[in-house]
């Protein structure tokens, strides 16, 4: 049987190399390829593939929500997600979105090749470091208060109250630049991407009281 594939990517490069990659084997057919999310979806909907090798950051549509929207309009295709970024704010919405694996960049491309031949399978694929990145998140879901210092505590708390960057600083006699980045470690360490999730999930953890 031979595997239909689609890939999305925004650099014209990768897109090239994986053409070059997929030539050489006579059981995965690239039927359609596309540079952004928004362009992903039309052709993977009008192509209708077994497979979606997509990376996650992209202009415009990108990262799970483009998987979510994907796997909802081509509910037949399979997401392998192919990237070179393997942090939370990455792995968890994309498998969350509906992606059956995720691979980095730097990856083998006969694990690449085996990767696209599970997923049209149906199979969950997952580089060793994104599954341990996942596992780590299934054992514990909920990160402990300890895992905030004591001055992101003290940002969260002025963001809660509805601090905007500049008098976040200014109460903590900081610059706005050190206030973004104490944001940046929130956002990573509660699992989240904006202001608003993480004043939320901070209640919800009892990171708030």
């Amino acid at each position: 049987m031979t595997v239909r594939l689609v890939i999305v990517d925004d650099h014209p490069v990768v897109r090239d190399g994986l053409r070059g990659m997929f030539v050489e084997q006579a059981d995965l057919e690239i039927v359609g390829e596309a540079g952004d999310g928004a362009e992903g979806l039309a052709v993977a909907v009008r192509e209708q593939p077994d497979v979606v090798l997509t990376d996650l950051r992209m202009p415009g549509l990108g990262g799970a929500e483009f998987i979510g929207l994907l796997t909802a309009r081509v509910p037949s295709a399979q997401v392998l997600v192919l990237t070179t970024y393997d942090g939370d704010d990455d792995v968890l919405p994309a498998v969350a979105a509906g992606a059956i694996g995720f691979l980095l960049k730097d990856s083998p491309r006969e694990e690449v090749f085996r990767a696209v031949r599970a997923a049209a399978a149906g199979e969950t694929v997952l580089s060793p470091a994104v599954a341990a990145r996942v596992l780590r998140r299934v054992r514990d879901p909920a990160p402990r208060a300890a895992e905030l210092s004591e001055r992101e505590h003290t940002v969260l708390r002025l963001v809660a109250g509805g601090a905007t960057n500049k008098e976040a600083a200014a109460a903590l006699f900081i610059s706005e630049t050190t206030v973004k980045t104490h944001l940046a470690h929130i956002y990573t360490k509660l699992g989240v991407s904006d202001r608003a999730a993480a004043v939320a999930t901070a209640y919800t953890r009892g990171l708030l009281p």
